[in-house]
């Protein structure tokens, strides 16, 4: 008995020095690869990082980053059957990616990865891509962030329709989802935007905020240019030529839904049919079926279409003293502020403008739409031609505002410009005596306006 108890405790021993051994081999080669692939010299990375990826795959989540971009490299470089099996391996290196590392690759990071590699080697079908996309789309949308994997997957469906291997209705349904994601997506980059503007504009952002703002920068724009191209790849499919007869035809047997009728809506709304009187059909059964924030806004649209902008404005409050949402909220109060605009009522605008900023922030265009009223009230205001120029300088400042939204920060750039071009010259301000002072303005803009130093 006590010698089988010696032999187990040295083979115990022994299995814990190979262990051990093993775990010095592993950290050892993590330290080789990352150092190779660091420069990315990823032919002498592979056989270290092949050696602790098969040992110790859970010793550090550089085995996954790293080998992502080794095993791509070896992909790139390889042909055949040899090429197939590091596809494989890359295949492999994502599903335990989130096996291993759950809270740093998600289940949408692994479908999408593995959708990406099949479509981008071509090993898979169109559908067994959209498929494992939808999937992702479907059971994980909150990591669903992919601006490429977005557009492929709503691409794809569309190709799937013209097949006829999915419907139209769901096109447009995964149309409205996609652009609903693609709107949050640009929605946080803003909300990042707008908490550093005041340091942007103050000169006082650190390195690594002006990276941030930098990265936020580079995805808004590259969501916008995915949105641009999933509304290109829809194409005449959602124009009310198409949209108002396919509604038509089922609006008897799905006037009851209310899902329907709120989906029909909202996309004749989105596609701007809204002069057609289906609209006015698709409004009244909503109403009908659920008056909510909803109802009262379309009801809205309705008047004001029909020139009723007192009684589109009265329908507009009503739907914001409904709507909960902060965004959907502010889009309203926009709406009237560009109703009262059209009326000439531009102390009225402005209120609106600033109510809709007060609910979302990052709403650029109430920003541009107030320093409009402004760049057009120079004449009002002020007894001499310096103090009315003076205006466009409010202007400007109000329209930089405006840079909290990124997909508007190109305009924003030409509209400043624009008015700066007509505000007074350095000249002006020297004939005038009053560089470092300030005009106040006794019209409805109010307030003032420094003059700048010279």
């Amino acid at each position: 008995m006590k010698k089988n108890f010696q032999i187990l405790a040295m083979a115990l021993f022994g299995m814990l020095g190979v262990f051990t051994a093993q775990a010095q081999d592993c950290t050892t080669n993590l330290s080789i690869y990352s150092e190779f692939a660091k420069v990315k010299n990823y032919e002498s990375a592979y056989a270290p990082w092949k050696s602790v990826y098969d040992a110790c795959p859970d010793l550090n989540p550089a085995n996954f980053v790293y080998g992502e971009r080794i095993l791509k490299y070896k992909i790139e470089k390889s042909e055949g059957a040899e090429k197939t099996a590091f596809i494989e391996a890359l295949l492999g290196l994502y599903q335990k990616y989130g096996e291993f590392f759950p809270s740093r690759e998600h289940l949408a990071d692994v479908l999408i990865d593995q959708a990406l590699l099949k479509n981008d080697e071509k090993i898979a079908s169109t559908e067994e891509v959209f498929n494992m996309l939808d999937q992702a789309f479907n059971e994980d949308r909150s990591h669903f962030s992919n601006a490429k994997a977005l557009y492929v997957y709503f691409s794809y469906l569309v190709d799937l329709n013209e097949t006829g291997k999915k419907n139209l209705d769901d096109v447009f349904n995964t149309y409205d989802l996609v652009g609903d994601k693609i709107e949050s997506e640009i929605d946080q980059m803003n909300q990042m935007v707008a908490k550093l503007q005041s340091k942007e504009e103050a000169g006082t952002m650190s390195s690594r905020e002006k990276r941030q703002l930098k990265i936020a920068e580079s995805k808004s724009a590259t969501y916008a240019k995915i949105a641009e191209s999933i509304d290109s790849k829809l194409g005449s499919l959602a124009n009310c030529e198409n949209l108002i007869p396919l509604y038509e035809k089922n609006f008897e047997a799905k006037k009851g839904d209310v899902k329907w009728v709120k989906s029909a809506v909202g996309r004749m709304y989105s596609k701007e049919c809204t002069s057609d009187p289906l609209f006015v059909k698709l409004v009244e059964a909503q109403n009908a079926l659920d008056p909510t924030s909803d109802t009262y806004f379309y009801l809205g649209v309705l008047k004001n279409n029909n020139r009723d902008s007192k009684g589109a404005v009265a329908d507009f409050n009503k739907a914001v003293s409904l709507e909960t949402d902060a965004k959907k909220k502010g889009n309203i109060y926009y709406k009237i502020a560009t109703i009262y605009k059209k009326n000439g009522n531009k102390s009225l605008s402005r209120n609106y403008a600033l109510k809709a900023v007060g609910s979302n922030a990052s709403l650029g265009k109430a920003y541009l739409l107030i320093a409009g009223l402004y760049a057009d009230s120079a004449n009002d205001c002020g007894s001499t031609t310096f103090e009315k120029r003076a205006m466009y300088w409010k202007a400007a400042d109000m329209a930089k505002k405006a840079r909290v939204d990124l997909s508007l920060r190109t305009r924003v750039n030409q509209t400043v410009e624009s008015y700066m071009q007509r505000a007074p010259s350095k000249t002006d301000i020297f004939s005038s005596g009053l560089a470092g002072k300030s005009v106040s303005f006794s019209c409805w803009v109010g307030g003032s306006i420094a003059v700048p130093n010279l």
